[in-house]
């Protein structure tokens, strides 16, 4: 096996073949790295010129995750190294990663997206990106950014705000897991599929007949995937979000991010999955959340491309700031889970703390030219 952290493969299919991606960090839960970005991205842009690839199958190596996220560690490293920024490392990376984000949300070939196991941060905006998600019984997706003093980056602001309800707000600010029942109600993955039939899977997507159309294509890739996903239906888990939506809705309708906040953190309840997203929410940090619902609302009719603009915008200065780097230091490096925040509650962020992320910290917006 090759040591390279993403393999390619073009496998024959009928006259043309099937582009084979296989994120293959097993030992690192298929982490996304700059290098991982920038590899997937030049192959991306090979293969939609490319006449004879038909459509694309990405998946993680391993059993455990497709992708856990972005390698943060190294975020944290680039970040503490020039506080105040520039932080070189870790905007290249944001941009790039929201540049090849960007990519595969408007690929013309299909693209089908194996989301089994762990599929948080990165890894989650790469299974959003895709035209075709597949979610298995081990499918556990979650964006707990506010932990880290992050935000659901990577077109989060995007497909949370597409979502019933408030359940992307609330997921948004409280890192809240969700499976593969979530995933397809919510909108971010379109079929279940048990695992056992990955191998079947990829048998029939190399058994289609691909055109040079995309739109054909498309077509062909449901007509692959539909038997697997009508014989998986029965063994789908319960989800969460929809039979919390009336609570999620109620807990989202305050006068303002403050009052939601308190609803959220202050709940009395024996539900487990209500209580712990509160909980990840009382240990986050106030000022992520207030950037993370101030995000969302700010760009809430905003085109695919405006958004990864304001997502760039954001990340630069989050990381530049020095609340990112002791969400990291307390929950990834010491691990002792006790974050130093700014401040104590949302109420205590001054208006121009918080206006200051929103502001452009460069002359140009890397992204663009998108």
């Amino acid at each position: 096996m090759s040591d390279a952290p993403i393999l390619f493969e073009e496998l024959p299919a009928g006259a043309r073949k099937l582009g084979r991606v296989t994120l293959s960090v097993a030992a690192t839960l298929n982490s996304l790295t700059l290098e991982m970005v920038d590899l997937l991205q030049a192959q991306l842009d090979v293969w939609r010129e490319a006449d004879d690839i038909g459509a694309v199958f990405i998946e993680g190596a391993g059993e455990k995750a497709f992708c856990a996220g972005g390698d943060v560690q190294a975020l944290h490293k680039s970040s503490v190294e020039t506080p105040g920024g520039p932080c070189d490392y870790a905007e290249n990376f944001f941009a790039r990663e929201y540049r090849m984000n960007y990519t595969l949300h408007t690929y013309h070939k299909p693209i089908v997206c194996w989301g089994h196991g762990i599929v948080m941060g990165g890894g989650l905006g790469v299974m959003a990106g895709c035209s075709h998600r597949v979610v298995t019984e081990k499918t556990r997706i979650a964006m707990p950014e506010v932990t880290i003093a992050l935000f659901p980056d990577v077109g989060g602001t995007w497909f949370l705000n597409h979502m019933p309800g408030s359940s992307g707000q609330f997921l948004a600010l409280t890192g809240a897991s969700i499976n593969a029942a979530d995933a397809i109600y919510t909108g971010i993955a379109d079929r279940f599929i048990t695992s056992e039939h990955k191998a079947a899977v990829v048998d029939s997507l190399l058994a289609q007949q691909w055109s040079t159309d995309p739109a054909k294509n498309h077509g062909l890739v449901r007509h692959a995937l539909r038997p697997f996903a009508e014989q998986s239906i029965a063994q789908c888990p319960g989800g969460q979000v929809e039979p919390h939506l009336g609570s999620i809705n109620t807990l989202c309708d305050g006068d303002d991010i403050h009052e939601i906040i308190n609803n959220i953190v202050s709940l009395q309840t024996q539900d487990p999955w209500l209580s712990k997203a509160g909980k990840s929410l009382a240990h986050g940090s106030p000022l992520a959340a207030l950037w993370i619902a101030r995000q969302l609302a700010e760009n809430r009719h905003a085109s695919l491309k405006e958004i990864f603009q304001s997502e760039v915008r954001l990340a630069t200065n989050i990381v530049r700031h020095p609340e990112f780097a002791e969400g990291v230091r307390a929950l990834l490096i010491d691990k002792d889970r006790s974050p130093s925040w700014q401040y104590k509650t949302s109420r205590d962020v001054p208006e121009s703390v918080l206006a200051n992320f929103f502001s452009d910290p460069w002359n140009s917006n890397p992204l663009a030219d998108l």
